[in-house]
Parts: C-alpha cells; structure tokens; sequence
C-alpha cells in the first residue's frame, strides 16, 4: 500500500511522510487534540495496518495536536453504565483493543512518541513506543478507568507495572493522580523532557538517525526489546479486556 492510498482515510489521524521515509502521524478529534471516543478506537487498527503494510514508512512519530495528546471524554465510564454498551459492543471493542496493542508491538518500525501535552487515556499507547519525548506540561493520567467506574483491563494493568514496578503503578491506577512530566522521567516513563517548542524538532532528529540505521538490525533490535512484552500482552491482554467488559455489563441497568 502507498501513502496516497490512506493518507485520507483517517478522521481521527493527519500523515504526512518526509522523503527518508518518516512518517508523523498526528492525532486529533476535528481541529483539536484527540478526545479518544469509539471512533478513535475503530479507526487505529486501521491506521496501524495501514502503516504497516507501506514499505516507504521506515519510523513513526506519533504526536497530538494543539496542547494535548489524547483527552479523555467527560463522563467517559458513565456510558458503560447505562446499559447503552452492550454485549455486542463490546465483543467489537475488544477485537480493537487486541488489534491495536498487538499492532503497535508488531509494527515492525520504530515508533516515537512525541507526547505534547497531557495524556488521560489510552496512555498504553504511549508506553509501547520504543522512544518517549514529553514536553514540560505533560503529565499522565488514568481518567477513564478505576477512578471512572471501570476495570484497567486493556492493557494497562500490564504495561503500567512493567514500568512503574508493581506498587508505584497500582498507587497510578488506584488513585488516578496525575503523573507530571519530571516524575515521569524520573521514574522511566519518557525518555527526554522538552520544551514544546523544541518537541517535534528533537522527535524528527532521532527518527532520521533511526531511518538511517541498517534495516535488519534495527528490525530484530526491535524484535528483541519487544519479546517481553509480546509475552505479556499474550499472557493479559485477552483476560484483562474480559474482566472490565464483564464488570462493566455487570453494572448496567439491563443487567441488574
């Protein structure tokens, strides 16, 4: 598949492709950051299969629009109660999440995130990149699980522990406190904090070193750092999804 093939198939995504193969994929919802609805969720499967397939795209860099990257919606765990969110739903929902989490780990090229402001959902997106760059408003939050009335089933209940440890990643999830950018790289989350300014700039010089790299060895480098957490996602990531869906139906008037 060529770039002008997708490049205009994605409401929830801009690409754009510098000639060294670099691909920016830019979220937003319209002309503003992300808000992470069931829209996003249907369409990054797509775009990472996408992406995938176009032997062009030799590294990613994955940034957000305006002051945010991915925003969760209000009342995001609300809907999940009203019994709105069925069993079908989210039978579909879950072959996504399989789908995108599988699909970032097995992407074949380096991913970069260059997070440009907080991130209050779906921040295992951001964990699974190879390289994390964070601007200095960043912080990291968990607003649409514990804290909205559902279980961190999808991938954060494993991603979040190999990164935090055990204890400091259950006191993320259980409380749903922000997680500011300078803790953030204290703690391993990302990589390098920026000003905003200098975000995008740094992000596309370290994918044109990683473009430049020998592509085998940077294909099973990558394959190699990834095998952990192949083998967990494996393990969890099925059981995790059925457990919050199972809660979930389980709260829903219809099922009381």
């Amino acid at each position: 598949m060529k770039l002008d093939q997708y490049a205009d198939e994605f409401r929830t995504a801009e690409l754009s492709r510098t000639e060294d193969g670099v691909l920016t994929v830019r979220l937003r919802y319209r002309e503003g950051p992300l808000i992470w609805t069931a829209l996003a969720h249907r369409e990054f499967p797509r775009l990472l299969d996408a992406v995938k397939s176009d032997e062009g795209n030799r590294v990613v860099i994955l940034t957000g629009t305006g002051d945010a990257f991915i925003r969760t919606p209000e009342g995001y765990g609300e809907v999940y109660r009203t019994g709105k969110v069925t069993p079908a739903d989210w039978e579909r929902g879950i072959g996504e999440a399989t789908r995108i989490l599988h699909g970032v780990a097995d992407l074949g090229i380096p991913l970069i995130a260059a997070v440009n402001g907080p991130v209050t959902g779906h921040s295992e997106l951001v964990l699974l990149c190879d390289l994390v760059l964070c601007t200095e408003d960043t912080y990291f939050q968990d607003a649409a699980h514990f804290v909205g009335g559902l279980v961190p089933g999808d991938g954060m209940q494993v991603l979040w522990p190999m990164v935090l440890g055990p204890v400091r990643a259950r006191h993320f999830l259980l409380t749903g406190e922000p997680l500011p950018a300078a803790e953030a790289l204290a703690l391993g989350v990302v990589g390098e904090v920026l000003p905003r300014e200098r975000l995008l700039e740094r992000a596309a010089q370290l994918a044109r070193r990683l473009a430049a790299a020998d592509p085998l060895v940077l294909r099973h480098t990558r394959e190699l750092l990834y095998r952990p957490i192949r083998r967990a996602l494996h393990d969890e990531l099925l059981p995790g999804l059925g457990i919050e869906a199972y809660v979930s139906l389980s709260r829903s008037p219809q099922f009381e």
